[in-house]
């Protein structure tokens, strides 16, 4: 597969591509901002604390987490773990970031229905992303139905990173506007908020697409899309 010129041509090089562009830009733009300091003079987990606490979500922990942009929601612990940079930051970056993961938080408390989806999806999702591109690569050398078996636990995969979108982008926009409404940013800093998050969201479109693009290879090449490749 790894030598195969249409893998190369119609996954490799394309995902390569998107995916290198998109942590680039997350990466630059992050930098950007994170020299450029809020004139609120908060930091990355006072705003987080604030925007939960005013939700009334004072159960909900915030803690420092290790590693770069590692920042995430834990929906099973009720945590909230920022990353060094975000945690202390007084930053537009770093307030950008906190709002958008205590954006989880407060979908968390509302049922949000997608956030719940996802999180049963996340056993589908590991499942197919361990098993999944194996029995299909399998199944290029042995039957076509294989392939298909394949293809079916790697969709979980692809189903997982669909919902994530509207996750992803529903927590961007909830810190957008509250970052605004609360006072963390003043009108003009509100670009800056904007881009780190729109870089950041722009990842999650590329792991969905390179996913589509390996499942829509393996079925082609076992003949389930147009004709069968001999």
């Amino acid at each position: 597969m790894w030598w195969d010129p249409q893998y190369i041509i119609l996954v490799l090089l394309p995902s390569l591509v998107i995916s290198g562009f998109a942590s680039l830009l997350v990466q630059a733009r992050f930098s950007r901002y994170s020299r450029v300091l809020a004139r609120s003079g908060l930091t990355g987990a006072q705003a987080a604390r604030a925007i939960l606490d005013s939700a009334g979500l004072y159960d909900v922990q915030v803690e420092q987490t290790h590693g770069f942009l590692s920042d995430h929601y834990n929906p099973l612990s009720r945590t909230l773990a920022l990353s060094p940079e975000v945690y202390h930051g007084r930053s537009l970056a770093a307030i950008g970031v906190a709002a958008h993961e205590a954006g989880h938080a407060l979908q968390h408390a509302e049922n949000y229905a997608p956030l719940w989806i996802r999180s049963a999806l996340v056993p589908a999702a590991g499942i197919g992303s361990q098993l999944g591109w194996i029995v299909m690569a399998v199944g290029l050398m042995l039957h076509p139905f294989v392939v298909l078996l394949g293809a079916i636990l790697f969709s979980g995969v692809l189903a997982f990173q669909l919902v994530t979108l509207p996750v992803e982008f529903d927590a961007s926009h909830r810190a957008k506007q509250l970052v605004l409404q609360m006072g963390f940013v003043d009108p003009d800093e509100r670009e800056g908020v904007d881009k780190v998050l729109n870089a950041a969201a722009l990842t999650y479109v590329a792991a969905l697409i390179t996913s589509l693009l390996t499942l829509l290879y393996f079925l082609m090449r076992a003949g389930l899309l147009g004709g069968r490749d001999e």
